[in-house]
């Protein structure tokens, strides 16, 4: 059994808890995600099983897309709900809509995030997440991410809502690249704002073209798994890459291929990784084109 699965993860559990059921309910140990999920957050979760697992460093670099909602008033250690308050509350009724609009601006496009210290990025070895249990805190090294996408969305028919505590809260979409930490992206917006800001819910809603509408609740994928079904819902390795060119293989190309020698590169002028099938359209190879030498150089090959 090869191909992708899409997972609406339940809230409460880690990334890693969804593939161990996953692998229970077919029996199988070759399951992989593609892109981690706090407990806090539930939604989109691309499984690879089987061959897929090889397809998991293309599937990990897609954009993401999530609706967050953000509570303004303080900060947290964790930077999301689960963590303690590490400011006191501030002012958030001189904050409008119009100081949202405004700060959301400035964060679309580029800009350099430092990851929370309740992270997997590791310092000198030891994953961040680790030293902040030891109540360390150390200088993080920023990341460059892409935030493609950021507005106010209504929720419960308000773009901000009030509550009696003194805390604001609002949701936003946001399309950014891999390896944005929505959390940070909180923090930083209430660090802007100037009265604190923690992540307070979190739903992905897509990862590249994989959506919440092509996502099975994980205790229904489990169902279809022990009644034999689970290859009804299984996304086959062909639609795996659904972005990338894609190239259909002559027969001595395709034996080229299935040994690792490069082909042709059929005139793609950029450098680019290359979805090769075979007559029957089934994936044979992710190639990666190499203009300079005029040729595509297959490197993962999943049907020998």
């Amino acid at each position: 059994m090869h191909g992708l699965v899409v997972i609406d993860k339940p809230v409460g559990l880690t990334s890693h808890d969804v593939v161990q059921r996953v692998r229970r309910a077919l029996r199988m140990k070759r399951v992989g995600h593609t892109g981690t999920l706090d407990p806090i957050a539930t939604g989109v979760l691309v499984l690879c099983v089987g061959k897929a697992t090889r397809l998991q460093r293309f599937l990990m670099a897609r954009d993401k897309e999530y609706r967050a909602r953000v509570r303004l008033g303080f900060a947290t250690d964790t930077y999301d709900a689960t963590g303690t308050p590490t400011t006191p509350v501030g002012d958030t009724s001189r904050i409008s809509e119009a100081d949202l609009e405004r700060v959301l601006a400035e964060f679309r496009g580029e800009y350099e995030q430092i990851p929370p210290m309740y992270s997997a990025k590791k310092k000198e070895g030891v994953r961040l997440y680790k030293l902040a249990r030891r109540g360390q805190s150390v200088e993080r090294s920023p990341i460059r991410v892409r935030i493609e996408v950021l507005e106010l969305v209504e929720d419960d028919g308000a773009l901000l809502r009030r509550f009696a505590d003194g805390t604001a809260e609002f949701t936003i979409r946001v399309r950014c690249s891999a390896g944005t930490y929505v959390r940070a992206l909180a923090h930083d917006i209430g660090q802007r704002l100037g009265c604190g800001a923690y992540l307070h819910g979190l739903v992905r809603t897509a990862v590249g073209e994989f959506t919440l509408a092509r996502a099975l609740p994980l205790d229904a994928f489990e169902a279809l798994a022990r009644a034999g079904r689970a290859a009804e819902v299984l996304i086959p390795l062909a639609e795996a890459l659904p972005d990338l060119p894609t190239l259909r293989l002559s027969e001595p190309d395709l034996q080229r291929v299935r040994h690792g020698q490069a082909i042709p590169g059929r005139g793609i002028q950029q450098r680019t990784y290359v979805r090769l099938l075979d007559d029957r359209e089934h994936l044979v190879a992710v190639g990666e084109s190499r203009p300079e030498r005029g040729v595509i150089q297959p490197c993962v090959v999943l049907e020998p």
